[in-house]
């Protein structure tokens, strides 16, 4: 994460959305430091390197389980990530316990966005290519525009609609009937362990979006780190037996990525901008992740294509350029 993704805010600024207020409770490691929000462009910046990122995530995920076993991969994920972002925080001074309002968050993200969505996600892509993975796991619009707009009270214009429907048909074209083995038990079981990665990564769009944390996405993402790291090493000792990792080249360059890049700086990106934009909006454009990470898991681990894979690239493709374009309002 850049310094000017949390660059201070200006005192005549407006109020900063919901889940991106004033932190509590400084940590006496040093001066605290002034917060703010970063900027639309610095978001759509720090969005965007996030779905890049993300996207090549899946590839380097599928070639990392090959030198370790899911569980502790997803542990290692997150232990190195909140390592990373403990350190980067305590430098600066801007190290903070969350406050009274801030754990209904912490619980959330760390234990469904971080621990569950990740570790269903991994243990899937043993038994499915990556870019199919990538792309079921990022159904989210599926459950976050039904509760959007009945238990919110979200408006959602007529392009938006447009680009929903059109991401949820790519979604549709690649999950046909004819792409899943239905005589396999293990591949149904992986599928259905995506969709619920699904829908738990879509509960927490909404909580980021409706909640009410009085610290930052940045100050939370460690402490939500440390807990699923801390709930997923006994779980994979428990699961899967003594650590696993081979310890090669390959590992610890897997690890590298998966850890500070796409966990420390990714999901700090993410989370920030999922407090920023409406909840429609936001599981629409994630769906940019897994048509990244199929487009890189073609090139670089050979899957083959396919008419549907194609197909439902594009629709999601033209889904989330149609809801990326802002709506006109008129003046008042």
């Amino acid at each position: 994460m850049s310094a000017s993704a949390i660059a201070p805010r200006p005192r005549h600024a407006l109020p900063a959305p919901a889940g991106l207020g004033s932190a509590r409770r400084p940590l006496r490691l040093g001066r605290p430091v002034s917060r703010g929000v970063p900027g639309p462009g610095a978001s759509a910046a720090l969005l965007g390197g996030a779905i890049l990122l993300w996207g090549a995530n899946w590839p380097v995920m599928k070639l990392g389980l090959s030198h370790v076993s899911p569980l502790w991969f997803s542990a290692l994920r997150f232990a190195t990530g909140a390592a990373c972002l403990f350190a980067w925080q305590g430098i600066r001074g801007g190290l903070r316990l969350p406050g009274r309002a801030d754990w209904p968050v912490v619980a959330s993200i760390g234990l469904l966005q971080m621990m569950l969505f990740t570790a269903l996600g991994a243990v899937a892509m043993t038994r499915l290519p990556a870019g199919r993975s990538a792309i079921l796991s990022y159904t989210t619009p599926i459950w976050v525009v039904p509760a959007a707009v009945l238990l919110f009270g979200e408006r959602i214009g007529r392009r938006r609609w447009a680009g929903i429907g059109l991401a949820t048909l790519g979604v549709l074209i690649l999950l046909n009937p004819w792409a899943v083995d239905w005589r396999d038990g293990a591949v149904l079981g992986a599928n259905a362990m995506l969709l619920a990665a699904s829908a738990a990564w879509a509960s927490c769009i909404l909580h980021l979006r409706y909640g009410r944390p009085a610290a930052t996405a940045v100050q939370l993402a460690p402490w939500q780190m440390l807990l699923a790291a801390g709930l997923l090493a006994p779980l994979a000792r428990a699961v899967e037996g003594p650590f696993t990792g081979d310890g090669t080249g390959g590992f610890w360059a897997c690890l590298v990525f998966v850890g500070p890049v796409a966990t420390a700086f990714c999901f700090c990106a993410v989370n920030a901008a999922s407090a920023r934009l409406p909840a429609s909006a936001m599981s629409t454009l994630m769906l940019a992740v897994p048509v990244t990470g199929l487009a890189v898991s073609l090139a670089a681990l050979h899957e083959a294509p396919s008419p549907d894979l194609i197909l439902g690239a594009g629709a999601i493709v033209l889904g989330i350029a149609a809801s990326a374009v802002p709506s006109r309002r008129p003046r008042g």
